[in-house]
């Protein structure tokens, strides 16, 4: 895959650059309570500034579905991104509008500037290609070259990732050129052992990544929501527990491959259960094969947990996606930290697959530095460890 980098753009001074970045940082109120993404933008940003361009920014927030709604408002982005790049950076106040193009005409070289939320206009996500491309020929009225940065995106075939990119010269920034290089080394060229860890919710969004895995991963660690329905394949009672029972058979098949090829797939030994979802004081620890009838289970118990660090600490790569339990709760947080903590103490190279589990040791108080990457894309990483075609990287692609 040849993909140009801003450096390959030339001289920048003056140009107007638009760039695609991934700002759908989570929010309480109007306070950004992780601003991990807008930080993983900065090393292409500041180039860019430094080149004197003249920067215009195009991100999401949230899902406005099309209508404008205060509420996923970019400018708490704005502020966030001003401070941390320690210059001003003006948002307008529509996405291509009146505003828009006033804010572009006004940039001075080294300025940044940032459209509202492209998912403020309806044909940002239509399927309707000829609705998409109206939409990207407005966005390429502001740029003269296109950067590709929001790599948390670049498996949509949207407006501002795929269909401007055919309308400008382009380039990957640094931020979706790392995530692909990182990524090649995870399905191509893994030091061994390597190990995967997947939790989450449910089996059926990770089918495809199992799959894909078992192929080149030597051991498979599965808890979170998605251990339950592995422990029913086991025959083995999983009470009110989270469960996908379409997906019974496709486990079994899964444990079988893994049993023939020599590979490992562990699975929770223990359980944190309790009554009700969230229910921290009557919670309990039992064997995976005991939970009662009437409990659910909200994390992996401390056997789990600790057969799980063992196995990652001897590992030379590990990536990880999905927490082991409901870790927005303290009460069932443990099984995550152990998880956390473990790739934490490690010296293999390791992976955080960006969404829940980023959130998750952010959260949990561990810094980024701690681990080998921590991806800002994690329906994008999990597609392109499923082999899948990314549009959003595809159409970069020989130019």
């Amino acid at each position: 895959m040849t993909v140009k980098s801003v450096k390959d753009l030339g001289d920048l001074k003056g140009k107007r650059v638009l760039i695609r970045c991934d700002f759908n940082v989570p929010l309480d109120g109007d306070t950004i309570t992780d601003d991990g993404r807008i930080k993983a933008a900065l090393p292409t940003l500041k180039e860019l500034v430094g080149a004197g361009a003249k920067v215009v920014v195009m991100a999401h927030l949230g899902r406005p579905k099309g209508e404008v709604n205060t509420k996923y408002s970019l400018a708490p982005v704005a502020k966030r991104l001003g401070e941390l790049i320690d210059a001003p950076v003006t948002l307008a106040g529509d996405v291509v509008g009146p505003s828009a193009a006033e804010t572009v005409a006004a940039l001075g070289d080294g300025e940044i500037a940032l459209l509202e939320n492209v998912r403020y206009e309806k044909a940002e996500e239509s399927k309707d290609e000829a609705e998409r491309q109206a939409l990207a020929a407005k966005y390429a009225e502001f740029g003269d070259v296109f950067v590709s940065d929001g790599f948390g995106v670049v498996h949509r075939k949207q407006a501002s990732v795929y269909d401007v990119a055919k309308l400008l010269p382009n380039a990957a920034g640094y931020l979706v050129a790392k995530e692909v290089d990182v990524l090649k080394k995870l399905t191509e060229t893994p030091e061994r052992p390597y190990v995967v860890v997947l939790g989450g919710a449910k089996v059926a969004d990770k089918l495809s990544v199992i799959d894909n895995l078992l192929k080149v991963a030597d051991t498979l660690i599965i808890g979170g929501g998605m251990g339950y329905t592995f422990l029913k394949a086991e025959g083995l009672e999983v009470g009110t527990s989270i469960l996908d029972s379409e997906k019974i058979d496709t486990v079994k098949g899964y444990m079988s491959q893994a049993e023939a090829e020599g590979k490992k797939i562990l699975i929770p030994t223990d359980a944190v259960v309790t009554p009700e979802f969230g229910d921290a004081e009557h919670k309990s620890t039992v064997a995976a094969g005991a939970i009662p009838a009437d409990q659910m289970g909200l994390d992996i118990g401390p056997d789990t947990a600790e057969a799980y660090a063992a196995a990652i600490k001897e590992a030379k790569t590990v990536f990880w996606n999905g927490p082991m339990g409901v870790f927005e709760n303290p009460a069932f947080a443990d099984g995550t930290l152990a998880v956390a903590k473990a790739l934490a103490e490690t010296d293999a190279f390791t992976v955080v697959g960006g969404g829940d589990s980023a959130a998750a040791v952010r959260q949990l108080g561990f810094s980024d530095d701690q681990f080998g990457h921590i991806s800002t894309g994690g329906g994008a990483s999990l597609e392109y460890l499923e082999g899948k075609v990314l549009p959003g990287l595809d159409v970069l692609e020989g130019n």
